[in-house]
């Protein structure tokens, strides 16, 4: 495990203000008061927050059990929380391999907890970019079998990167070298159903510039598929795609939620 740089306390960081709307120990100050201050903007800002992570073990969950799938490339892994990638995926077939790909200092000094495994299966994690998609396809290379079907998960991570950085090519680069019968599954902000997230957005971002966050349409999201074969339902709500029980489908989540599979 390498070491971690020194983590800036003074700015709020985006992996530890979600940390903070889902009940986790793991951010400081000024985490706590950009986190509630964006509250203040969009009052559903917890509970979208849950329903992203309750998007992802269902998804996951699809992935593993419906799907086949044994191999997870999860970018964007955020802080360790309740049904990481590996939990879920291992849960349901113990011998699924798990990479994390973050390039968040706080989330590197946590990867120890990522790295838990099933006996049976493998987990591992990359300190990376994924803007890098060359860095991030060579060292998952190592560990995953690009033969054989991945699921690459960008989840809550694709707002991040601005039109001018090409989201739609840093897919194309990732989903390009897998074996057809991979998967892109996909979470991302948007302000079409609830416009107040565009000022929460404009406030993150003056906070800490570094973290510039791009709304984006629910057909700019479909779009990032390009020809992959949708999953039913295709593009929704992520809180519709395939809820458990009525409180997921009730969840107020203002994310774009998708799964496709590449032929």
């Amino acid at each position: 495990m390498p070491t971690a740089p020194n983590i800036d306390t003074s700015a709020p960081h985006p992996a530890r203000v979600y940390d903070y709307w889902l009940g986790g120990k793991d951010n400081f100050e000024a985490d706590r008061q950009a986190a509630e201050a964006a509250m203040e903007i969009f009052p559903y800002t917890v509970q979208s927050a849950r329903a992203c992570r309750r998007y992802l073990a269902r998804v996951v969950r699809f992935l593993a059990v419906e799907a086949g799938i044994r191999q997870f490339l999860d970018i964007g892994t955020g802080l360790p929380s309740a049904d990481n990638v590996h939990e879920v995926a291992q849960a349901a077939a113990p011998d699924s391999r798990i990479v994390y790909v973050d390039n968040d200092p706080i989330v590197l000094v946590h990867a120890r907890a990522l790295l838990t495994s099933s006996p049976e299966g493998e987990t591992h994690y990359i300190d990376a970019d994924l803007r890098n998609t060359g860095a991030i396809l060579d060292q998952a290379g190592q560990f995953l079998d690009f033969s054989q079907p991945v699921a690459v998960m960008l989840l809550a991570i694709l707002h991040f990167i601005t039109d001018e950085q090409d989201p739609a090519g840093i897919i194309r680069t990732l989903m390009e070298p897998l074996a057809p019968g991979s998967y892109l599954a996909l979470g991302h902000h948007t302000a079409d159903i609830y416009p107040e997230l565009e000022g929460f957005a404009q406030y993150l971002s003056k906070l800490n510039p570094d973290y510039r966050a791009t709304m984006r349409t629910r057909d700019q999201v479909a779009g990032f598929f390009g020809d992959l074969e949708p999953v039913p339902p295709g593009v929704v709500q992520l809180s519709q795609w395939r809820p458990d029980s009525s409180y997921d489908a009730d969840l107020p989540a203002a994310l774009w939620g998708g799964v496709a599979r590449k032929r």
